[in-house]
């Protein structure tokens, strides 16, 4: 009789041993360099120009962009010292099978976030295309682009770390000629780029739209703070070491410093470009300002922005998470191409014209998760995880028929209270999913259910690289055999 498959061990979601974690400081930055340059930044710097001089605006940028990679950084540490995945993490704060519905909501938001890269790097290889051979068809270049990126992402990390070493430096080579080209055009139209503003506002008026592009930053990547494990659990770090700061040096320098720098950048070529051109599409904007084989490379470095950032923002957390969702029978490259799928069928070429209002509402609904994993992670467990019983299907983590409720109930009051105050969205969703997370888990949930790295906060058993240990699952091998045997014998 055949051994029933464990559709928590899927092989693709075991945790990472210290040897096949290959990505460093400069790796990492330079991956940050490339998923940092994204079309949605400079959408956020042409809104708020609108209403903010230039000064201001890097200011905001600048705040949001470091308060959410101080997060990114503090939730990424699952990755660094368990080597677990997001979606296998949140097993934990919302149990094996409530694990899918806030992990799906990441994942269609991540392809859609593909798509819409996908979508304007699409738009730049038509102008390309145009350039040189006359060609003008968007959609064709549209699924060429998305069929490459794909295609790249399913060959591993590795591959994507190479493709970014390839396209940083000449993003930031060409990034530094749009910012000098647009406020070139805008000075010729008499604008002081640090002094310019559309329709200038004061007081409580002038606040608001400052914590606007705070919390828009934060919104935007927030998507990524919640599952930075995925991501970090790719990074090396050394064994036994107990100082948190040495353990994530790489986190550190990648989304503290280097993530907000390329990102204010970013924000600040967006509004001159507004100001330039009274657009923030920087494709429409190069068409205005450039011609010839100089639009042509200024062309290619969109299309390498968006590429660099689609494989390792949007691209490997959405299919890792279709991978949880679908278990063994779902391998990684499948969730890939769901991803693709779900990012295309979004039309992503009709989202863009409300992306400022949507990146309040995701800030708040996903920074309420990142909320309850900072209260789950460091104020609950202590970083301490029974990392064993996380792939048990009947172990501590099934709870209710694979259901904790103290975390649907922080996740549902965190979101709905962030939205109602949706300039200030992040901040409140992170600060009620944490707080009421850990009222309830502490005093309700986890009375019901106990934890054994809680009852015994044993570090031998329960830390992982910081107690030397690379995790090893039980049974996963012998799992990942009766797959192999079952696909052979179908064939």
């Amino acid at each position: 009789m055949e051994k029933k498959s464990n559709y928590l061990r899927s092989p693709d979601l075991l945790p990472i041993a210290s040897s096949e974690r290959n990505i460093g400081p400069f790796g990492f930055a330079v991956i940050w360099v490339g998923m940092a340059i994204v079309l949605a930044a400079f959408a956020i710097g042409g809104g708020a120009i609108i209403h903010l001089p230039l000064g201001l605006v890097i200011m905001a940028t600048l705040l949001g962009s470091v308060a959410i990679g101080v997060l990114m950084t503090i939730i990424g540490d699952i990755g660094v010292e368990h080597g677990l995945s997001f979606p296998v993490y949140m097993r934990a704060p919302f149990g094996t099978i409530g694990t899918h519905i806030p992990s799906i909501v990441r994942g269609i938001t991540a392809a859609c976030w593909f798509g819409i890269n996908t979508y304007f790097g699409s738009t730049a290889i038509n102008a390309i295309l145009n350039l040189l051979f006359g060609f003008d068809n968007w959609f064709i270049c549209f699924l060429l682009f998305a069929a490459f990126q794909l295609i790249n992402t399913s060959l591993g990390i590795k591959s994507i770390e190479r493709f970014a070493d390839l396209a940083a430096p000449i993003i930031i080579l060409i990034s530094c000629w749009m910012y000098i080209a647009l406020s070139d055009k805008a000075v010729e139209q008499g604008k002081n780029i640090w002094t310019w503003v559309e329709s200038p506002v004061t007081g409580g008026a002038a606040f608001t739209a400052f914590m606007v592009v705070v919390m828009s930053n934060m919104g935007f990547w927030a998507t990524l703070a919640a599952d930075m494990p995925t991501l970090s659990r790719y990074f090396r770090a050394p064994k036994k070491e107990r100082n948190w700061f040495k353990r994530n040096k790489t986190q550190l320098l990648g989304s503290i410093i280097i993530m907000p720098i390329v990102n204010t950048f970013m924000i600040i070529i967006g509004a001159v470009s507004y100001m330039a051109v009274a657009n923030s599409d920087p494709v429409v904007a190069l068409q205005e300002t450039a011609s010839g084989i100089t639009l042509g490379v200024l062309m290619l470095m969109i299309v390498l922005a968006q590429w660099s950032t689609n494989t390792s923002a949007n691209v490997i957390p959405a299919a890792t998470i279709f991978s949880n969702v679908g278990g063994p029978k779902m391998p990684f490259w499948v969730g890939v191409v769901l991803a693709g799928i779900i990012g295309m069928l979004a039309q992503p070429w009709s989202l863009f014209t409300v992306l400022n209002s949507a990146l309040l509402v995701i800030g708040g609904i996903l920074t309420s998760i990142v909320g309850i994993l900072f209260a789950d992670y460091y104020l609950l467990r202590k970083r301490r995880v029974n990392v064993q019983d996380l792939y048990e299907k009947d172990g501590q983590f099934r709870y209710l028929k694979g259901f904790n409720l103290a975390g649907f109930i922080s996740w549902i009051v965190g979101g709905v209270i962030a939205n109602m105050l949706s300039a200030y969205s992040s901040i409140v969703g992170f600060v009620v999913g944490a707080g009421l997370y850990y009222i309830l888990a502490k005093y309700w949930w986890f009375k019901k259910y106990p934890q054994a790295e809680m009852v015994d906060p044993d570090d031998s058993q329960y830390l992982g690289i910081t107690a030397g240990r690379d995790w090893a699952v039980e049974g996963a091998d012998i799992e990942a055999e009766v797959i192999t045997d079952a696909a052979a014998e179908r064939v």
